[in-house]
């Protein structure tokens, strides 16, 4: 009867810091959908021309919104530091709580007008510092939600082809908005353009340069970043970052990481997304330095340019904001461009675990260095630090580059590289056979290519990138392989061997179904492209199929010419070539658990 007594005599505000879990989870629930709001109040102005009518509440919206935010995180704070509630968002949310109110404190000290409204409505029309804030509470309270995904019953496979699904549906929209173009744009081509951006691709029907505006490439470029990674890949980083993780999402992320230590999965996520990022503003910094000597009314913003063809070169997009892309005489004849861009083409498509086993790998040797200088620097011995996985995809990619610039510098010396210096014959011999590999960028005129080295792009663009990377193609290593169960058939052997290695079955199988189904697929494009746009060639229509199946984005110079449902079959197309046909089909089959028979055998005739 006393501790009920004690219950009766709480303040209002000492009952509500009892349920601080419940209060939290409400506020984090209205934020969520409050700047949901604000996001869509931020596209509808920067999306539409208007009245003056409208920025006036468009203006007073915004001061709403920002003193809302600012109760609301402020409140949510002290509740959770009163019950001494932690998790990992709160120092962001502490960071987004003192930017609003140095904001607000700033703006009300310098217009000396603590009490007229509108100073602070000025403060917003001319730094625009709210469309942060709306950008970074939307970020914060979306990404605590992301991991709730892995509460479902979806299989992996089929959360990852939702996700590009979701993802090409919002540049699509995105996209069709009035402030994105400078004339207005086709629903078939808005989608065409958001899945060759997702799906890295590269393939346009309308101009980038000319067709959109600095909003619309902006768009593009967050859609080739977050289509480059996975945007399941994106969430789950910032999921964990701001919220941490757990078993479900280890486990959901494991196959898409190909990480099998779950220990090890949020180690890895963090490593992709900072090396992605890394080497992307590397690249920048690098296309940014050999630019200074164009001058100013030739190239006015020459870090935006570099910035935005260094995401689009690491993430093998093949997307430009020049016109004739790199052919155009800004960059087809200077070399140190070409050069800096091949990098980060290579590096984009070498995949993620090769890349960090060859860190590791790298890393050992120069231990093992200082430990023969200095015998007293502990050493620890780790045997077979290079994997297989890393060395097939890794000799793969050094005899495609090898072999493609060899036999495409004889091709053409004398036809798309006449007139260029030696040096300059090496580079694009170089450069023509990095670009095929998923990348689509060019410095010659591709209608130009003899026969022999079309078939020699058909064949670099189909073998495409190392598995786990961010190109498309049937993977080095599934044509590695390929090629290795032909040479054991050839010398008799039932299994496959590579460096002291046993091959797994079930790995071939899959190297085999892959190479089948992506054949069906680029045939059953080409007879339809074919079929709805019959005046088109057929060497010009396949070399169109293979380059979106593979996600590469060079073209003969038909995709604008492509009729409506020719576009849909090459969407379509580019969309099975990101996400994999296995993948699909994967998601589309209900898996078998295991499989507890086995029938009497049978021999089928093959040759």
């Amino acid at each position: 009867m006393k501790l009920k007594n004690n219950k009766s005599r709480l303040t209002p505000l000492q009952a509500t810091f009892r349920n601080t879990p419940r209060i939290v989870a409400l506020l984090d629930t209205f934020l969520l959908y409050f700047s949901s709001l604000g996001l869509l109040a931020f596209l509808y102005d920067i999306g539409f021309e208007h009245l003056q009518p409208d920025y006036i509440y468009l203006h007073y919206f915004y001061h709403f919104y920002f003193l809302v935010v600012l109760g609301c995180v402020g409140f949510r704070m002290a509740v959770m530091f009163k019950d001494g509630t932690k998790r990992p968002s709160l120092i962001f949310e502490g960071l987004l709580l003192t930017f609003m109110v140095l904001v607000l404190v700033a703006r009300l000290i310098l217009s000396n007008q603590v009490t007229q409204a509108s100073s602070l409505l000025h403060f917003f029309d001319s730094e625009h510092p709210i469309h942060f804030i709306i950008f970074y509470v939307f970020f914060i309270e979306l990404s605590k939600k992301t991991l709730l995904f892995y509460r479902g019953n979806l299989h992996p496979a089929q959360m990852f082809v939702l996700s590009f699904m979701f993802l090409i549906a919002v540049g699509t929209f995105l996209l069709l908005l009035p402030q994105a173009t400078y004339e207005e744009i086709s629903f078939i081509d808005a989608l065409f353009t958001a899945t060759s951006a997702v799906c890295v691709t590269g393939l346009i029907t309308l101009d980038t340069a000319t067709a959109f505006t600095p909003a619309g490439k902006v768009i593009i470029l967050i859609l080739i970043q977050v289509g480059g990674l996975g945007i399941m890949t994106f969430a789950s980083f910032f999921g964990i970052f701001f919220q941490g993780s757990s078993l479900k999402s280890s486990l959901f992320m494991k196959d898409w990481l190909n990480e099998d230590n779950l220990g090890q999965i949020t180690r890895t996520l963090f490593k992709i997304v900072t090396f992605t990022l890394g080497f992307e503003l590397a690249g920048a910094l690098l296309l940014y330095w050999v630019l200074q000597d164009i001058p100013v009314n030739v190239l006015p913003d020459k870090f935006s340019f570099s910035l935005f063809h260094a995401i689009s070169a690491f993430c093998n997009a093949g997307f430009s904001t020049l016109s004739l892309g790199l052919y155009d005489p800004l960059i087809r004849f200077n070399y140190p461009v070409q050069l800096i861009i091949a990098g980060l083409v290579i590096m984009g498509g070498l995949g993620f675990p090769i890349v960090f086993n060859l860190v590791r790998f790298v890393r050992y040797k120069a231990l093992a260095q200082v430990h023969k200088l200095n015998p007293q620097t502990p050493l620890k011995h780790t045997p077979r630090l290079l994997n297989v996985n890393t060395l097939l995809g890794l000799i793969t990619t050094l005899l495609l580059l090898f072999l493609g610039s060899v036999i495409y510098y004889l091709l053409e010396m004398n036809n798309t590289l006449a007139g260029q210096s030696p040096w300059g014959k090496l580079v694009g011999s170089f450069f023509g056979a990095v670009t095929p590999r998923t990348a689509g960028f060019n410095t010659v005129n591709l209608a130009a290519l003899t026969a022999p080295t079309v078939l020699l792009y058909l064949l670099l663009m189909w073998i495409g990138a190392s598995p786990a990377s961010v190109g498309g193609g049937i993977k080095t290593t599934t044509f590695a392989l390929a090629i290795l169960n032909i040479i054991s058939l050839a010398k008799g052997k039932d299994r496959v061997e590579v460096f002291g290695r046993e091959i797994e079955q079930e790995s071939v199988y899959k190297a085999f179904a892959i190479i089948l189904l992506s054949l069906l697929v680029i045939g059953a494009a080409v007879f339809l492209v074919t079929f709805f746009d019959p005046h088109l060639g057929l060497s010009a229509v396949a070399f169109e199929c293979f380059s979106a199946f593979s996600t590469v984005g060079l073209t003969l110079g038909i995709t604008p010419l492509l009729s409506t449902p020719s576009k849909v079959v090459v969407i379509i197309t580019m969309f099975l070539g990101r996400v994999g046909t296995l993948t699909l089909i994967v998601s589309l089959l209900r898996k078998v658990a295991s499989l507890r028979y086995r029938y009497p055998k049978e021999t089928i005739i093959i040759t």
